[in-house]
């Protein structure tokens, strides 16, 4: 009887409930932990990862099958796995599908492809040991690919730079036996950061932080810092500083940014700071870049990497840094699949890799205040504005006083400031978070709104595409001659201002100004964004026209005057943080006006210019508004003092997923320190042609809310035609 094979846990990148059994072949040496093989499952050969854990010894050695082949890739860390395993309990998905997000670039697991080159021959080699007689030109190559090159094989053009000849005298020399074809393996090279550069010269405030952020590094391990600071005082130039630390101590060093594709001037700083670009991941990048970044990150070759949220699963060897700049943002929440905050993984991620993890932003969020003042987290602040600017002056412009002209959105006095600004050879800004031309159409005869027949949403008019569209489902159509309900012809109005119809009544109001519109429609990448940032730094721009990407880091020396279309927009529903959201956005925005010697002025126009927020704007005073919203959030067990938990019901089938979200509610926990709030239609009733139903369970904040939503859906047997989505800490309530 033949001894027992052993037997490996293989992780598939599928939502399955855990890893499976598998065989090691006879004669293969069983892989390590980490190791990504070749699986057969259900007739095809899946990739997957030797994962932690026992084996099954009960199960029959008929129903195994055996390992295919082990790739020649590094293995995946353990603290990578230990990352896995925790993000999926955290989110309650299954591992499988966390695991998914860790090879995202399937050809990365590939071995790389080759090119054809050449290498010396026996007979070259003989050649040049014995000193056989050939001309000075291929006496110099045989030296070059012997000594310079090392004898390994290289491309024609490598070979004759390094020897000074043409490429014509290699292929005499391959026609006279002396060189012979080998293929190359394609590595693409990652420029080493240069960390002799010195960095621009740091203000007495920004140098103090710098040096409580490298001595943070260099002493190694774990710790969260929270650097805070006004827009404007140098916070990434002090941060670049840990970074360096963290290089120079020979680990790789991560930044994460909420909108990597529109960073251009980020990546400047990087590159006039260490001499080279940093390696990015972002979704805009192409498939080839993806490979080469993904391998060159698990082979140590790229020491630092700039990325989005999905660069936190990246393979790093030696993570020995994480710096998540503008943390409160709610790009860094991923909202399908596997709902995550990658500001709260990145913490998990530096704890598992003994790595550092720095948190930025000028306006931190509630839930990092909270930390910070708790202890669990250390605090920078950088007070002041570097190189002397200061903080521009807020001020509101009261709808109820001083109205726009009949037919118009921008205020007399919004106009007046615009004008002057303009007039001395300043740059000015207009803000409104709201994409395209009008928010809703309808028609002017019967009422007839124009709606997406896939959401519950308004199609949203751009009138440059001559398009109606839906921002939720992208559904589209032209914008109709008449009204489909009633058929009036030219009875169709736009309702509420765009970005495009501000635009259009900046040309009226300011025919002379040259205007740029920033909008995710405008600047669909990196070389767009790069371009305006370009533009706008030459001063070929007066006037811009912005969503909220213009909020994300921008630095426009001569930008002296911003003005909010609608500042009160942010501030309508029920979302829990509306107002939280609504003042570090427009803080942000405020913060692009007068950042070098020229002072800033914002102006914001509301219709209800008491409201808190809008006092804390114009006071500047965030810390006061900031401790008033926990105040409100602490008696109720509101985040960040206590954990919630949503449970999203959808259906193409309305009766269905208000059945289930039924069966849900009868089933709700109960028990100390456990509320279930719902089931209630979402706001967002329909998406995506799929009815929604939420429900709500708020927790203290020491109680575990996973085992909970666990033990809560075992209870309620939930068809395949319904989809029940579990967000654990949800930032979005629709």
């Amino acid at each position: 009887m033949s001894p027992l094979r052993p037997r490996l846990r293989v992780l598939l990148p599928l939502p399955l409930a855990g890893a499976y059994d598998y065989r090691v072949p006879q004669g293969m040496e069983p892989p390590p932990l980490g190791a990504f093989v070749v699986v057969p499952l259900s007739g095809r050969a899946m990739i997957g990862v030797i994962w932690d854990g026992d084996a099954d010894p009960a199960l029959p050695e008929r129903k195994l099958r055996d390992i295919e082949q082990v790739l020649d890739v590094p293995p995946m860390t353990a603290s990578l796995r230990k990352f896995v395993d925790w993000v999926a309990a955290y989110t309650v998905s299954p591992p499988g599908a966390v695991l998914r997000m860790a090879m995202s670039s399937p050809s990365a697991l590939e071995p790389p492809a080759a090119r054809a080159g050449w290498r010396l021959s026996a007979a070259g080699r003989a050649t040049l040991e014995r000193g056989g007689k050939v001309t000075p030109t291929r006496q110099r190559v045989l030296e070059a690919m012997a000594g310079e090159l090392d004898g390994e094989p290289h491309l024609a053009s490598a070979i004759a730079a390094a020897a000074g000849v043409s490429t014509g005298v290699l292929r005499g020399m391959a026609d006279a036996g002396l060189l012979e074809p080998a293929l190359i393996a394609r590595a693409v090279e990652f420029l080493p950061p240069d960390l002799k550069r010195t960095g621009p010269q740091l203000g007495e405030d920004q140098q103090v932080a710098a040096r409580a952020m490298r001595e943070g590094v260099a002493k190694g391990g774990f710790g969260v810092t929270l650097l805070s600071g006004v827009t404007g005082s140098g916070k990434t130039e002090v941060y670049l500083e840990a970074v360096a630390e963290c290089l120079a101590r020979g680990r790789q060093a991560l930044v994460l940014l909420p909108e990597i594709a529109l960073s251009a001037q980020w990546l400047e700083r990087f590159e006039a700071r260490f001499g080279v670009p940093p390696a990015m991941w972002h979704s805009e990048l192409g498939s080839k870049r993806r490979r080469d970044t993904w391998r060159g990150v698990a082979e140590g070759r790229v020491q630092a990497l700039v990325g989005a949220r999905s660069a936190l699963f990246l393979p790093f060897p030696d993570l020995g840094l994480i710096v998540v700049d503008e943390e409160h943002e709610t790009a860094f929440k991923q909202e399908e699949g596997v709902v995550y905050h990658a500001r709260d993984m990145a913490v998990v991620r530096a704890r598992l890799n003994e790595a550092a993890c720095v948190l930025v932003s000028a306006t931190p969020s509630l839930e990092t205040l909270t930390n910070a003042e708790n202890g669990r987290y250390s605090s920078l602040d950088l007070p002041n504005r570097h190189g002397g600017a200061t903080l521009p002056s807020v001020q509101a412009i009261d709808q109820r006083v001083t109205p726009p002209e009949r037919g118009r959105f921008l205020s007399p006095p919004l106009v007046q400031a615009i004008n002057e600004a303009i007039g001395r050879g300043e740059q000015a800004m207009l803000f409104l978070n709201r994409r395209g031309y009008a928010p809703l159409t309808l028609c002017r005869t019967c009422g007839h709104r124009m709606r997406c027949p896939n959401c519950t949403a308004w199609l949203v008019e751009h009138r440059i595409q001559k398009r109606l569209q839906c921002h939720h489902c992208g559904h589209a159509e032209p914008i109709p001659p008449a009204c489909p309900e009633c058929g009036a012809e030219g009875s169709m109005t736009p309702l509420g201002p765009g970005v495009e119809r501000v635009q259009e009544e900046a040309a009226e109001l300011f025919p002379d100004a040259r205007r740029l519109v920033m909008a995710s429609d405008t600047l669909p990448g990196p070389a767009a964004a790069a371009e305006a940032a370009r533009a706008i730094q030459a001063r070929e721009v007066d006037l811009i026209i912005g969503t909220q990407i213009v909020a994300k880091g921008w630095h426009f020396p001569h930008l002296t005057v911003v003005g909010v279309v609608d500042a009160d927009l942010g501030l309508a529903g029920g979302d829990l943080r509306a107002a939280e959201r609504t003042v570090q956005l427009l803080h942000q925005v405020a913060g692009r006006a007068g950042r070098a010697e020229a002072p800033g002025r914002v102006l914001l126009q509301s219709w209800n210019p008491e409201h808190p927020v809008m006092q804390a704007l114009i006071s500047g005073d965030l810390a006061g508004f900031m401790a008033a919203e926990a105040d409100q959030r602490r008696p109720g067990h509101w985040p960040p003092f206590g954990r919630l938990a949503a449970l999203i019901v959808s259906s193409e089938d309305e009766r269905e997923a208000d059945q289930i979200a039924r069966d849900l509610g009868l089933e709700a926990p109960g028990g100390e320190g456990v509320e279930v709030l719902g089931p209630a239609p979402a706001p967002l009733a329909l998406l995506r042609g799929r009815h929604r139903r939420r429900l709500l369970i708020k927790v203290r904040r020491d109680v575990a809310v996973q085992p909970i939503l666990r033990e809560w859906l075992s209870r309620v047997r939930v068809p395949n035609s319904v989809k029940v989505q579990l967000d654990v800490d949800p930032v979005s309530f629709l």
